[in-house]
């Protein structure tokens, strides 16, 4: 804010600190802040996804140990000491930034599940936390269709299954396994059959016999914005199946398989819970997630995504601190100057500093 040569700086931060908040009411203003100036129409579409913030010391209780993303590979783990963090982004596109930005905006502790062992709890699984989020978004917006993506992490049938099931089902795009149990729709029940009815049908090559397979017919397409490529072309082949494992409720899906015919890149599957939406789209909307990432690394370059009194015992939906939330207001701050008569003195690919102090009275 340009004061931080001043002596008593730090009363700058007990509005912060010292005031009552609810932080789950600041999420609701500002994802309607959010859609309202980028995504007026249409379906929203949001990533989601956990990140891990390094802290240690015995006064941190929501601490744990968790496989560190960064540092590890296949073949090599990394444990790491910290709190994990689950953000739900809007993936919206900016237009003075000529691209798609994730805007953080409902932000949740996911405690360990030791955590939750040493204080006789029900462990609260990552998956139980991620279904939480979700539908409170869609609770925030019940007229909207509500896209999720979000990585292997949570292509878990169980989560997928209750927000496709939903009576307003909740769109999700995320990576499958080569080796998942993949089966035909449940036949017509023949009248008078006796017996349980069954679940699905007959099982299904698994997509790693169809990437085998010499017959599979595969289709070519030019993808625009691949990661840090303007345009790639890739090969995608597709189809419609029941994903199914004993004891879960079954799924239907459509698969989209995704190879590099310059085998640079290694060849990955995705699913989507919405069986009409084409290939392309469902491979549009998961290269939107490492918008994400781009997002998480910048936060944790600047000062990490959460206050240092984040030690609280009880785990907090909210916000983090405010160097998380530059990056969101800074869109909706440079829009509302766009339409002031002073906003003809700028650069319009020059964003402004997010200053929280200097954002006018009628947007919050």
């Amino acid at each position: 804010m340009g004061l931080s040569d001043e002596p008593q700086f730090q009363i700058y931060h007990r509005v912060l600190n010292r005031a009552v908040w609810s932080c789950r009411h600041a999420s609701l203003i500002l994802l309607r802040l959010l859609v309202g100036a980028f995504v007026p129409s249409g379906p929203l579409v949001l990533g989601l996804d956990d990140t891990i913030e390094r802290r240690w010391g015995p006064m941190i209780a929501a601490r744990g140990i968790y496989r560190d993303p960064v540092r590890s590979s296949d073949s090599h783990f990394v444990k790491t000491s910290g709190l994990r963090w689950l953000s739900l982004m809007l993936l919206a596109p900016i237009p003075w930034a000529g691209r798609v930005w994730a805007l953080p905006f409902l932000t949740a502790l996911a405690p360990s599940e030791r955590y939750w062992t040493e204080r006789k709890h029900r462990p609260k699984l990552l998956t139980d936390w991620s279904r939480q989020v979700v539908l409170q978004a869609q609770r925030w917006l019940p007229t909207r269709t509500l896209v999720v993506v979000a990585d292997g992490a949570f292509a878990a049938l169980g989560l997928l299954a209750r927000l496709a099931s939903r009576p307003r089902p909740v769109i999700c795009v995320t990576r499958l396994r080569l080796d998942a149990r993949l089966f035909r729709p449940v036949p017509h029940r023949k009248k008078g059959a006796k017996g349980r009815p069954r679940l699905v049908g007959t099982r299904l090559p698994s997509l790693k016999q169809v990437l085998a397979n010499s017959r599979t017919v595969w289709q070519r397409l030019k993808i625009r914005q691949w990661y840090s490529e303007t345009q790639r072309q890739v090969e995608i082949t597709s189809g419609v199946a029941v994903w199914y494992h004993g004891g879960l409720p079954p799924l239907p899906i459509r698969w989209v398989l995704v190879r590099d015919p310059k085998g640079k890149f290694e060849t990955r599957a995705l699913l989507c819970t919405d069986l009409s939406q084409p290939p392309r789209q469902i491979l549009e909307w998961f290269l939107l997630r490492w918008q994400v990432e781009v997002t998480f690394a910048e936060v944790r370059a600047h000062r990490g995504p959460c206050p240092s009194g984040s030690g609280n015992a009880t785990p907090v939906v909210g916000f983090g601190d405010c160097t998380h939330h530059a990056r969101i207001v800074s869109p909706v701050f440079h829009r509302h100057l766009a339409r002031s008569p002073l906003s003809s003195s700028r650069h319009p690919s020059h964003a402004p500093v997010c200053l929280v102090c200097q954002i006018p009275t009628h947007l919050l």
